[in-house]
């Protein structure tokens, strides 16, 4: 396993060669590099509240539309069929995501709450990162996709949000709801 120093300047090196090429890298929870005729590149970090959707396969046509809503309401939406790159370590780069995100939106369906696999090991892994938190601090937000019944354990703990039969009435509540929790920890971050 190489030690920090080797790591760091593989993944310098990396970064040069796309932005030799003239391309953007991008690298989660940290920022973008971007080519830069005059200083050789430029970085912004990572500003926007990064938003994990977590859902079933079955539901990626609608939280594909989700993740849109929430790009453009500026958040830095996370789903792993536009965020995961071919060859990676994709178990691995999930919990990274979900570690270093602001919250975490799991996407209940009927398909969803029925079925084994990644849905439900995302939610145990982040119901794991969320015992780290302060206890006010909203990090899972359940919406239900369409109408079905969320998980006990879920109930019981978190208030979900409907995004049927009135999707921008749901949009609009999930969006005052991460605004809002936003701004109470960082005050300076939204408007």
């Amino acid at each position: 396993m190489p030690d920090c120093c080797e790591a760091c300047q593989e993944l310098a090196r990396i970064v040069t060669r796309g932005l030799a090429t003239g391309k953007t890298v991008e690298i989660d929870g940290l920022g973008i590099f971007s080519p830069d005729p005059k200083h050789g590149f430029r970085f912004e970090p990572r500003s926007l509240p990064q938003v994990f959707l977590s859902y079933a396969r079955e539901d990626a046509a609608i939280v594909d539309r989700l993740y849109e809503a929430l790009n453009r309401a500026r958040f830095a939406s996370w789903m792993d069929s536009r965020k995961l790159l071919p060859g990676q370590n994709w178990p691995r780069a999930i919990e990274s995501a979900i570690e270093s995100s602001d919250f975490f939106v799991a996407c209940f369906s009927r398909r969803s709450v029925r079925k084994k696999g990644g849905f439900q090991a995302e939610i145990r892994y982040a119901l794991d990162c969320a015992r780290q938190l302060p206890l006010d601090e909203i990090y899972i937000v359940p919406v239900r996709l369409d109408d079905c019944e969320v998980p006990r354990s879920i109930q019981h703990e978190f208030q979900y949000v409907d995004l049927f039969p009135d999707w921008g009435a749901g949009i609009a509540r999930l969006l005052e709801m991460l605004r809002r929790e936003v701004k109470s920890r960082r005050p300076a971050a939204v408007e």
